[in-house]
């Protein structure tokens, strides 16, 4: 069964979203590109997807700098192109997915035995993708990034719920990456099982659009 996560990627990922770098030398280029530094302008529209990259887990964990949580192998975000301007600027992007398959998840929560899901709720979410190379998710106004956590215990299933007001992240041209660290969550809802703060960490990639590899300018 897959669910959708934090995201973007969620998110990250996820997603949520699309890789980005140092500022491309072409000015008059699309700050999304396709095939290279100052390729071709992504096209308004273009559906943009990133797994996680090879041989890396997407953590969800109780503090910033503890390995105490959940890890995941798998997982995926999904994000439409929705501007596109001239670079040095700033692309959107409406981040409609973020995946995690609860099969390549687990956790060392004392009094947890298992993952049973993880849901990325009130999505769309909208990503703001710069020349910099900075990546900021948002929610719709007066809403909140959310993400749900099922987790099996000896006593049933327990749902943890966790929101954000917004994500930032980074995103690399070397490998066609965008990167979310220790990026805080708080918990709204959930049993004392559920820690009271998770922390994201996950490395998308590659960003691709029609099959090819996604620049930022």
């Amino acid at each position: 069964m897959r669910t959708r996560t934090l995201l973007t990627l969620a998110g990250t990922v996820a997603a949520l979203t699309l890789p980005m770098a140092a500022p491309a030398s072409a000015a008059d280029g699309a700050v999304l590109t396709t095939g290279s530094v100052g390729g071709t302008a992504v096209p308004v529209g273009e559906v943009l997807t990133a797994p996680l990259a090879s041989g890396t887990a997407a953590t969800f964990y109780s503090s910033a700098t503890g390995t105490s949580g959940i890890s995941c192998t798998s997982s995926q975000f999904t994000a439409t192109v929705t501007d596109n301007p001239g670079a040095p600027g700033t692309a959107t992007e409406s981040v409609s997915a973020q995946t995690f398959d609860p099969a390549s998840c687990t956790t060392n929560v004392v009094g947890v035995l298992g993952v049973t899901g993880i849901t990325v709720n009130n999505l769309p979410y909208s990503a703001a993708v710069a020349s910099d190379g900075t990546v900021t998710v948002t929610p719709a106004e007066g809403s909140a990034i959310q993400t749900t956590v099922v987790l099996r215990t000896l006593l049933g299933s327990i749902n943890c719920v966790y929101q954000a007001p917004s994500l930032s992240g980074t995103a690399s041209n070397d490998d066609n990456t965008i990167n979310f660290t220790s990026a805080q969550f708080t918990k709204v809802s959930g049993s004392s099982l559920c820690f009271a703060n998770g922390y994201f960490t996950a490395k998308y990639a590659p960003v691709t659009g029609g099959g090819e590899a996604v620049y930022v300018n």
